[in-house]
């Protein structure tokens, strides 16, 4: 479990909040806190000062030398140090500062934040957002009107800057919640070796996993002596807490799911799905160029870049019709549309050039079911049938009027599933990675071909587990347990 300390250059300086032992100054630090248990280490450095080679520098510079996971990084230190605000002006301020009323010419504002959180609504989504960028418990934000209100400094301050009792108690609020685990979160009874966070999205449509499958995943991880919390995109700070991060929430790699992978892996948790694996497997542009280099067999595939006449009449000619057009990041049949004339084709791909620079085209191969076989470590672990929805030609059906329509399916014992299935999509997955994919293929007669593999797999209550029961979500978990013992050796 870990062990949580909050590093402050002179212990008057915590002297309006709360007291603890875990509360301690950088001479204790410097004497006392080493990593000879190999537990994993928090260190949320709260000294005066972070400028080169004063001591909020060195918390956090001996910090990661000792393994310990510092908040603020030494790397977030050295990015508010430099003169340039280049890294702060970024493409998404906008959003966030129309929502600050306007000043007059040359006018500044300053304010501040703490852990992201600030006092006036109007500054809180830009907090937010700076925060994330350059995560520091404590920061000054100062903007200047020139036309509109521009960034002019963002830098760290002390806790001692915090003279005002509104602003300890919104400090205070705002600790309290980013540092859940070290005061007030209730002790299990049952001390586990590791801790793992779920990602979940509790407004999402269709994730990956219903609520009774993630809770059958946390009873599997308990058994192995995996302490589980569910977490949201609201925690990504949270996550050096961790050991080990399981997403089970729609990924890509323009949102939040990503940059949650990435954070994971660079804090050296183990991370399924890993960021590669979201990079790889959420462009079918990337993926039907991976597998036609290495011979994987796919449906007649071509990409599309602009709807020209020749361009479209080149796919008429290679692929024929009907035919189906692909955005490269859908998911659950979003963003893939079949087209049976030449005029629709045109319509089509008109349209969806207009959301995606590239497309698809594949070939329209009708049968009545999609394999899905389940990929952990280069392993076939479950394999299932999913069958189209009734006069449609998908396995989804997507309403604007309806809720989505699924069809049937049978999930079936890896024995039973044919080889020629399992060696295909056992080929796909090992130029990917090694971590845990979803292959969907077709089968007509003898050809077996891949259509797409997913990063984040479905595994929902009697669905993907029908077969194995528990012993699916006992499987998965082994293999962070496997991680999380080999790590490091």
């Amino acid at each position: 479990m870990s062990n949580f300390y909050v590093v402050v250059e002179n212990l008057k300086d915590w002297q309006p909040y709360y007291p603890s032992k875990d509360v301690i100054t950088f001479d204790d630090y410097l004497q006392r806190v080493q990593n000879t248990d190999k537990k994993r280490v928090r260190i949320i450095n709260l000294c005066r000062d972070y400028r080169y080679l004063k001591t909020g520098y060195y918390c956090s510079l001996l910090a990661e030398a000792r393994g310990h996971h510092v908040f603020p990084s030494i790397t977030t230190i050295n990015d508010l140090g430099r003169k340039s605000l280049s890294a702060i002006q970024l493409e998404k301020t906008d959003k966030p500062i129309k929502r600050i009323p306007n000043g007059e010419e040359g006018d500044t504002l300053t304010f501040r934040c703490w852990f992201g959180q600030t006092l006036d609504k109007n500054h809180s989504k830009l907090a937010q957002m700076i925060f994330e960028k350059f995560p520091c418990p404590l920061l000054e934000i100062t903007l200047i009107f020139k036309h509109q209100w521009q960034i002019k400094q963002v830098k760290p301050i002390s806790l001692r800057a915090l003279s005002d009792v509104q602003e300890q108690e919104a400090f205070a609020n705002a600790f309290e919640k980013f540092s859940l685990k070290m005061w007030r979160k209730p002790k299990s009874n049952k001390t586990y070796r590791y801790d793992m966070a779920i990602l979940v999205n509790p407004d999402e449509a269709m994730p990956p996993s219903d609520a009774k499958a993630l809770s059958l995943f946390t009873k599997a991880a308990h058994k192995l002596g995996i302490a589980t919390e569910f977490i949201t995109r609201k925690d990504y700070m949270r996550l050096a807490e961790y050991d080990a991060l399981f997403i089970r929430e729609t990924t890509a790699v323009d949102d939040h799911t990503y940059q949650f992978a990435k954070k994971g892996e660079a804090e050296g948790l183990v991370v399924i799905d890993d960021p590669t694996s979201i990079l790889r497997c959420t462009n079918k542009v990337y993926l039907a160029d991976l597998f036609n280099t290495h011979n994987i067999p796919t449906p007649k595939t071509e990409i599309l870049n602009q709807p020209s006449k020749s361009a479209l009449l080149n796919l008429q000619t290679k692929i024929g019709l009907p035919m189906v057009l692909k955005i490269p990041d859908g998911s659950f049949s979003r963003g893939v549309i079949k087209v049976e004339t030449a005029e629709e084709l045109e319509k089509q791909a008109k349209q969806l050039l207009k959301e995606s620079a590239m497309l698809l085209a594949q070939e329209f191969m009708y049968t009545q079911y999609d394999w899905r076989i389940g990929i952990l470590n280069n392993r076939p672990i479950y394999a299932c049938r999913y069958y189209m929805v009734d006069d449609h030609w998908q396995i989804y059906k997507h309403d604007i009027e309806a809720d989505t329509q699924s069809g049937m399916f049978d999930t079936l014992p890896i024995f039973e599933t044919p080889k020629q299935v399992l060696d295909v999509a056992s080929k796909a997955t090992k130029l990917i990675g090694d971590g845990f994919y979803g292959v969907d293929l077709k089968q007509s007669g003898d050809r077996v071909v891949v259509i797409e593999v997913n990063d984040n797999p479905s595994i929902e209550y009697d669905v993907e587990d029908k077969y194995l029961g528990d012993e699916l979500y006992t499987e998965i978990m082994k293999e962070f347990l496997r991680r999380l013992e080999t790590k490091g050796r």
